[in-house]
This record gives structure tokens, sequence and C-alpha cells, in this order.
């Protein structure tokens, strides 16, 4: 299992880098790609959860408010978010009408929810490839902080803090692995070596600073988030296409609220 996990992550940890440093259609058709591929294991997960989704209605909204996030300005981004959230509501009545589900509002809910996270925060991978300045350092420093600060958590949470300070489960039900000296080592260890790649990649030591610190904060959540949809579905991972690292919504979990985090900084320090 562990040379498994290993292969997949010499593999296509570099081959992730080295798209993103290309950009344009390498860079959009690969993230596009895995993006719907979380959608659908999204819509399963809440169909595991007794919820009731469209495969059919889902990924298209979710692709039209990517393809907005890509090609055209922040309030068409909107418009589309707001033409997805539309699209779930009148779902919701179609099923109500027809007596087909007695959840409306939680499937309306379920619905919009995944627009909003796989579509416009998701939109986010792209905008940030797309800034007009330094677009593949900030989303290659973006990416590389958010697997720095998950394998600082792991190393320290695993190997060192136990034997120290114990081991404190920082959300036993939600994912009993994680502790707090875990999560404070991966912010300790991603804050300082974003801010070495940060320094390699030319970014403002403030920006880098800010970058390492906020993605080390708050990229766990989106991990969290996910974990109660699985647990609620039964399922240990969202999926297997990256075999023992799970699918495609496991692996960017965490990253959609670390992007979306950096592109902001990014804008906040270039204009």
């Amino acid at each position: 299992m562990f040379l498994q996990r290993a292969l997949i992550s010499f593999t296509l940890g570099p081959l992730a880098l080295y798209l993103i440093y290309l950009g344009g259609w390498f860079y959009f058709i690969p993230i596009t790609l895995i993006l719907l591929l979380a959608t659908v294991e999204y819509h399963q997960l809440i169909r595991k959860i007794g919820l009731q989704s469209s495969a059919a209605l889902l990924v298209p909204l979710v692709f039209v408010t990517l393809v907005a996030g890509q090609f055209f300005e922040p309030r068409v981004v909107l418009t589309a978010v707001l033409f997805g959230l539309f699209g779930a509501l009148c779902f919701g009545l179609w099923l109500y009408e027809r007596r087909m589900s007695e959840t409306t509002a939680a499937d309306w809910f379920a619905m919009s929810a995944g627009v909003v996270l796989l579509g416009w925060f998701g939109s986010h991978f792209l905008q940030i490839r797309g800034l007009e300045q330094m677009a593949w350092q900030w989303t290659m420093a973006a990416m590389l902080s958010t697997w720095i600060a998950d394998s600082g958590a792991y190393v320290v949470g695993r190997f060192l803090a136990g034997t120290v300070f114990g081991r404190h489960r920082m959300s036993p039900r939600l994912s009993p692995n994680k502790t707090i000296e875990g999560y404070i080592g991966g912010i300790v260890l991603g804050t300082l070596l974003t801010v070495a790649i940060g320094n390699y990649l030319h970014l403002p030591l403030s920006a880098a600073l800010a970058l390492g610190l906020l993605v080390s904060m708050f990229s766990p959540a989106g991990d969290l988030g996910i974990s109660l949809l699985k647990r609620e579905a039964g399922v240990k991972d969202s999926g297997h296409v990256f075999g023992s690292h799970g699918g495609a919504l496991d692996r960017v979990d965490s990253l959609i609220w670390s992007v979306t985090l950096a592109y902001y900084l990014a804008l906040f320090v270039t204009t």
C-alpha cells in the first residue's frame, strides 16, 4: 500500500507541476476533467446518503461555471453560479411535485452546494492560472503549500508529537487520524516551506508568508467537509481513480480552498 501510494505521488506530483508550468489547454483540460469527475463522485456520495441528485444536471451546471471562470469576467461567473442554483431549485421542485423525494429542501441544498463548491470554488483552479502576473508561480505555490501542510501534519501527528506531547484528536468522529499536534505541525512546516518555495519562485516574502499561513490553517476544512459526506455515506474514499490515494474529490477537497485563497491573495498583492 505504501509503495503504491509513493509511486502514484512521485509520478503524478511532478506531472501536475509540469502541467501547471505549461498552462493553456495542457492545464485546462486535465483540471476540468478532474473537477467533473469529482462532481460525479460528489453526486454518488449524496445519493448514498439518501438524498436525490441528478448527474445529468449537476455535471453540466458545474462545467458551465468552470468555463465561465476560465474565459469570462467575474460577473459572468456569478451569473453562471446563480443559473446553477436556479437549476438545482427547479430539480428539487420537480422531485417534490412528483412526490419522488421526502427531503426536497436537503436535495436542493446538496446540489446547490455541489455547484458552489466544485463550480464556483473549483473555477479558481483556472482563474489563478489565468492571472496576468506570475500565474504559474502562484498556482504552483498554492498546490505545493497544500501538499506540504498535509504531509507535515501527517508526519508530526504520526511520528513526532505523539511521543512528546501525546495525541489529541482534532475531530474524532470525522477523521480519527487527524490530531491537534499534527494540525499545528502542518501550519508551522507548511508556512516555513512555503516561504522557501515562494523565495525560489520569486514571490514577495510577505505574500509567501501569508499564503503558507492561510493555506495551512484553512485547507484542512475542505478535507473535513468531504470526510463528513463520506462518513454519512459509509465509504472511506470518494472513488478509486487514483488507487490508494482515493478519488478525484479526495484529491481536490483541500486544494479547492487553497487555490481560492491564493487567487484573492494574489489579486490583493498585485493590485
